[in-house]
């Protein structure tokens, strides 16, 4: 699947072309103010006439306009700021309603609540919950639901809406789709935290069908362990202290206070993108995540090498 690298300006969602042709027209009224600008001081400053010697010693200009100053500071100071500033708020209320147009389209719903330092997703009509990643199908508005667990957070994925923030004490709403399947970057854009630069989240646009598909797979419980050392791990995850923090479908484990790990096996990365979904990168978040992500809430685990390497089984299964 393509990945899509945070891009304003290479706009794949509604909103994100509209603020990208809301920032092009503010760089082209800007530049024909400096040219204009830039204009009048050349004139001011090379423009030459015949001056008259007076008695007193002034250089007086002959023939010259003595109102030309007035209408110079009445073109440049008054008329040209108005017009650029009418022009910018008619295409910004141009915009606004174009984005606000997309909420009566959005049946799907997706409700995203930002901790530090990831993000938990949900799919309340699907029963679907994952972490760090939102799947979206493509061409379809989703209603992104917003709120935080702790501090002010802000969602953003520039490739396909603006910035809007997660708080602690209501819900905010964003409408965000996507034109073409892909995987598209995003960040926390509020500081939060020691770890703000590393709480990342992508956004997974699939065709309608693939879309389908993925939607079963997360409805699914747990995978069940093959092998011994993999049930040995699951006994590890359980009573070794994981299940208090972290759910798996499909288990005894119910904890909330983590990621749901049900399908982890089937992510690209983990602790929000901090690292990747490789097995020496799980050993070393499973040992100290402080190492990958200093002064993240999950303690180090105290788990000799063969119940790590049974936890690791157990883990690398759950797709």
């Amino acid at each position: 699947m393509l990945l899509v690298a945070p891009a304003s300006l290479d706009p794949q969602g509604l909103a994100a072309r509209e603020i990208a042709d809301l920032w092009w027209v503010m760089v082209v009224l800007g530049a024909v103010a400096f040219v204009v600008v830039a204009v009048a001081l050349a004139i001011g400053l090379t423009r030459q006439g015949a001056h008259d010697h007076s008695a007193d010693g002034r250089d007086r200009r002959i023939g010259s306009d003595s109102d030309a100053p007035r209408r110079w500071v009445l073109a440049g100071g008054v008329v040209l700021p108005v017009v650029l500033v009418a022009a910018v708020l008619g295409a910004t209320l141009t915009s606004m309603r174009t984005i606000a147009g997309q909420e009566d389209d959005a049946e799907l719903v997706v409700e995203i609540t930002g901790h530090q330092w990831w993000w938990e997703v949900r799919y309340p009509d699907l029963d679907v919950v994952t972490a760090n990643e939102v799947h979206i199908p493509v061409d379809t508005p989703v209603r992104l639901q917003l709120r935080s667990a702790d501090v002010i957070h802000s969602f953003w994925v520039p490739a396909l809406a603006g910035k809007m923030d997660l708080l602690p004490e209501r819900a905010n709403t964003l409408i965000i789709d996507a034109a073409r399947a892909g995987t598209y970057e995003g960040h926390c854009a509020e500081f939060c935290g020691i770890q703000h630069a590393n709480m990342g989240l992508v956004v997974v646009a699939h065709e309608a069908d693939d879309f389908t598909d993925w939607v079963d797979r997360e409805r699914q419980p747990a995978s069940p362990p093959t092998g011994e050392l993999a049930r040995r791990g699951a006994d590890v995850f359980v009573t070794r202290g994981c299940a208090s923090c972290h759910a798996i479908q499909g288990t005894g484990a119910r904890g909330d206070d983590g990621p749901d790990l049900t399908h982890l096996a089937s992510r690209d990365s983990i602790a929000a993108g901090a690292a990747n979904n490789t097995a020496p990168d799980l050993r070393t978040w499973i040992t100290d995540p402080h190492a990958i992500k200093d002064g993240v809430l999950m303690p180090a685990t105290q788990l000799d090498d063969d119940e790590i390497d049974a936890l690791l089984a157990y883990l690398r299964g759950l797709r």
